[in-house]
């Protein structure tokens, strides 16, 4: 078991990346023609199906990793710069294209169901969120570690679903500035997260770095 505030660190970093708050413009403008039941189902199934997407990740990541051949330390460089990426676009308060092309937000816009796609993934629990859960587990195999990190994972699903439900609501109490500005200070931790990943992995991957 690692300390506490590890675990604290887990799970904001989850918050931050998967940012349902950032995404609550998007949701509303793809179900603008639908009725307040049909939108409400559709944050359901979009919350539902993130807490698969990381339930699935944390348990099955180290197998993917060892069949492919992948050492975690080259995992989490790659999945740093990625989460840098992500950062980056947050503090410029952009649309981030690793989460979802416009190609696929224009085919997005004639589909019967986006709750799982585009809305969980990759939206919500996009490339970042499921390699960050990845990388955590794989510090530790005991019970109790990936235990915790399951239930941060189901923490954030559930807030994502709250944020969807709501999210007419929120958008009229909240301005486009304010989420903004929540979101550049989310960026900001996301990036400091993403430079302990790259240093950890060079430092695996080159152990005189570690020296």
């Amino acid at each position: 078991m690692i300390a506490w505030t590890e675990y604290i660190k887990i799970f904001t970093t989850l918050l931050a990346i998967v940012d349902s708050l950032g995404i609550i413009p998007i949701f509303i403008s793809l179900t603008g023609n639908v009725t307040k039941q049909e939108s409400d189902r559709i944050a359901l199934i979009a919350g539902m199906t993130v807490a698969v997407i990381l339930i699935l990740s944390t348990l099955i990541g180290k197998f993917l990793l060892n069949f492919f051949g992948i050492s975690i330390g080259s995992f989490k460089v790659g999945g740093g710069i990625l989460l840098m990426l992500i950062a980056v676009s947050m503090m410029q308060a952009g649309h981030n294209q690793s989460r979802q092309t416009s190609e696929e937000a224009k085919e997005a816009e004639d589909k019967e169901s986006i709750a799982a796609v585009p809305i969980a993934t990759p939206l919500l629990a996009g490339p970042g969120a499921i390699s960050t859960v990845i990388i955590f587990a794989q510090e530790s195999f005991h019970p109790p570690h990936i235990s915790l990190i399951l239930i941060s994972s189901l923490v954030v699903a559930l807030l994502s679903w709250i944020a969807l439900r709501v999210a007419n609501p929120i958008s009229k109490i909240m301005s486009k500035t304010a989420i903004n500005i929540i979101r550049r200070l989310m960026g900001l931790l996301l990036a400091a997260i993403a430079v302990e990943f790259i240093v950890g992995g060079l430092s695996q991957l080159v152990p005189a770095l570690a020296k």
